[in-house]
């Protein structure tokens, strides 16, 4: 398919002048919607907005390929933007948007959007090309320029075709254009067999979410190589799989191998080799010099052992990609997503044990020394609580050692276990093990810098010797002479706090955090009270957890039941996808809301957070109690109180629904707003 069959001469403007993100794509909606393509406007618009959130699709060099795929596209279509004085659009390389593609992809099987990007990436890589379309006299020469282009770049199609297969097993499209991309230029980096002089150069790059990021850092590498006269094979990974794998005898072979990659990459293969890793924008922006780089011979050597397999996004310099505090983010979490099965399962087996005592002991005839031991007082429900309680004694030596591992690879996994053990066995609990993960994992960063210019016999032990006794005996001192006296006092302070609260101040406690569940539906916001609320369980206080889980399950209910009653307020494609909230939130599971509020975060999320907090602070009020972290409706026969959890989760659910049918506007009045 010619790029120009899905270009309507109506969706072209060459004379554009957005000021604002934002604007111009409204603008690029506008002309979309002008070659009649689209069946809702809106609905089209939110999905490109969406998309947006996700990552940029601003690639760099002045271009951006911004797209939408859902039910609302008729026909496959594109829509072009010539930018004269550029517009500012948060690209890669910071640069202002000057040359604009926007497509719209209807979602149906067959993909068609992905063949275009792919081939769209490819020619927007020639300068001259999208200079000549900045260049172009009128939409006529627009025209032209692009099935000039495109017939040059006839094989383009071919390749495509042999990938259309796995493409389209690809049901999340975006990733598929992207490895429709990286397989174009596989086969372009494959297809040259002349021998250049220069050095032994290979490459890999992958972006998990950008849809033409791993491409275009393939072609940079590969085009910065021409321009210096040298051979380099690229290895383009992204979740339709890997193209052009490096073999075994290239990585041999190799002077140098560059990762520039922000997702998990292979490492174990390149032990022994001089590795350069990166983020994938430093391909696209700075390819030349990670070239020279990789010439000079002044880069160290990977070690598999030494750093673990695959650290996404890590910098030339050794550090890793994104904000300080995003960085933070993602290592707790990946400590805590460790954790939860351990939790969960520990949990629940846990509540079992007080449910079958429940049924099978009367609590006011026991003495009062007895009471301390229900849930083993009947063999079964020991068994029970035995078992949960060896699963749920994992939960913070999980949590400190994979966050370590976040950090410092695999050899701060064994120092994190041990730091959140001594956690576990003191006083500092859960606050401790979070303290534990991130000191253990600086400290195999500050060993590793440390080893640096050690002896080439030594280098090879650090990782077995070295870093596990070095590592382990430094954890063990902070932990006993730092952590445990500050983290231990401030824990018990909390949790003494929690457990002397009176009904008002639990009240309020259980309304901020059931809020808090909804104020960004499983953004940073909802993450803190839900680690706050797993903390509590650890600590005995199993109101706390039934707050937080009942804030996360109310704005997905409330959603659901809100594109039932309010059918003008919510978009056919929202009408449709609204009931599978239902099971959605019923499962505890708050993301299922992220698209409505995405869609209209103004008037949504404040319906959402009333709402689940009045539904918190009536679970706090009805004294509901859940040892179990997650499972929804599902643990409703081991949680305290049920009934009154039910009666709670439905006003907070009736309380968000009635925000919503009043703040939300008419889906057709907002759409004649829009425009």
């Amino acid at each position: 398919m010619k790029i120009t069959d899905l270009l309507d001469p109506r969706s072209i403007s060459l004379d554009a002048a957005p000021t604002s993100k934002s604007e111009t794509l409204d603008k690029a909606v506008e002309l979309m919607a002008a070659s009649g393509k689209l069946s809702d406007v809106e609905a089209f618009r939110k999905q490109v907005y969406a998309r947006e959130e996700e990552s940029t699709t601003g690639i760099g060099e002045g271009i951006a390929i911004p797209h939408g795929k859902c039910d609302a596209v008729k026909k496959p279509g594109l829509a072009a933007m010539v930018i004269k004085n550029g517009v500012d659009f948060d690209s890669l390389d910071g640069e202002p948007v000057t040359l604009l593609f926007l497509i719209a992809a209807p979602n149906t099987k067959d993909n068609v959007h992905l063949d275009v990007l792919s081939k769209l990436s490819v020619l927007m890589m020639d300068e001259n090309f999208s200079d000549s379309l900045r260049n172009a006299s009128s939409v006529e020469d627009f025209l032209s320029i692009i099935d000039k282009a495109d017939a040059e770049q006839a094989g383009i199609d071919e390749r495509l075709a042999v990938d259309s297969g796995e493409e389209a097993a690809d049901t999340n499209g975006e990733n598929a254009a992207q490895a429709g991309g990286q397989e174009i230029q596989a086969q372009k980096a494959g297809a040259e067999t002349e021998q250049t002089a220069g050095p032994k150069i290979l490459a890999v790059t992958s972006c998990p979410t950008g849809i033409a990021h791993t491409y275009m850092a393939a072609e940079g590498l590969e085009k910065a190589a021409r321009a210096k006269g040298w051979k380099i094979k690229v290895e383009t990974r992204g979740s339709a799989g890997a193209k052009n794998v490096l073999t075994a005898q290239e990585i041999e072979a190799a002077d140098c191998i560059i990762v520039a990659a922000d997702a998990q990459v292979p490492m174990d293969r390149f032990d022994g080799k001089r590795v350069i890793e990166c983020q994938v924008s430093d391909g696209i922006s700075k390819a030349p010099e990670l070239l020279d780089r990789a010439a000079s011979g002044e880069v160290p050597v990977y070690h598999a052992a030494s750093s673990g397999n695959s650290s996404p996004a890590k910098a030339a310099s050794g550090g890793k990609s994104g904000s300080v505090g995003h960085q933070i983010y993602t290592q707790l979490m990946n400590g805590v997503s460790h954790m939860l099965p351990f939790v969960v399962g520990g949990g629940i087996l846990i509540a079992i044990a007080f449910l079958i005592d429940g049924f099978s002991v009367d609590m006011n005839a026991l003495p009062l020394d007895q009471r301390v031991n229900f849930g083993t007082i009947t063999p079964l429900a020991a068994w029970f609580k035995n078992v949960g309680g060896v699963a749920f004694g994992f939960m913070l030596p999980i949590l400190a050692g994979f966050i370590a591992m976040a950090i410092g690879d695999r050899p701060a996994l064994a120092v994190g276990f041990v730091g959140g053990m001594i956690a576990s066995q003191g006083n500092s609990g859960f606050l401790g093990a979070l303290a534990a993960g991130f000191i253990a994992g600086y400290l195999i960063l500050a060993l590793r810098k440390a080893c640096e210019n050690l002896p080439e016999a030594l280098e090879k032990i650090a990782p077995v010797l070295i870093y596990p006794v070095v590592g382990v005996l430094l954890i063990g001192l902070v932990m006993s002479f730092v952590v445990e006296p500050v983290m231990g006092a401030i824990n018990m302070a909390l949790n003494n706090g929690l457990s002397s609260m009176g009904g008002s101040s639990k009240l309020i406690l259980g309304f901020v955090l059931a809020a808090m569940m909804a104020i960004d539906m499983g953004g940073p916001f909802n993450k803190a009270a839900y680690v706050f609320g797993t903390a509590a369980i650890a600590s005995g206080n199993y109101d706390v957890m039934a707050a937080v889980m009942i804030g996360g399950m109310t704005p997905p209910c409330a959603i659901a039941l809100a594109t039932m009653l309010f059918k003008k307020k919510f978009t056919k494609e929202e009408r449709e996808a609204g009931p599978t909230n239902f099971i959605m939130g019923l499962a505890f599971i708050t993301e299922g809301a992220i698209p409505f509020a995405a869609s209209d975060p103004v008037h949504v999320l404040p319906a959402c957070i009333v709402g689940s907090g009045v539904a918190g602070a009536m679970s706090m009020l009805f004294n509901c109690t859940l040892m179990a972290p997650h499972g929804g409706i599902f643990v409703f026969p081991v949680m305290g109180n049920p009934l009154f959890y039910l009666l709670a989760l439905v006003v907070g659910m009736a309380i968000s629904t009635v925000l919503l049918g009043v703040l939300k506007k008419n889906v057709e009045a907002s759409i004649n707003h829009f425009f």
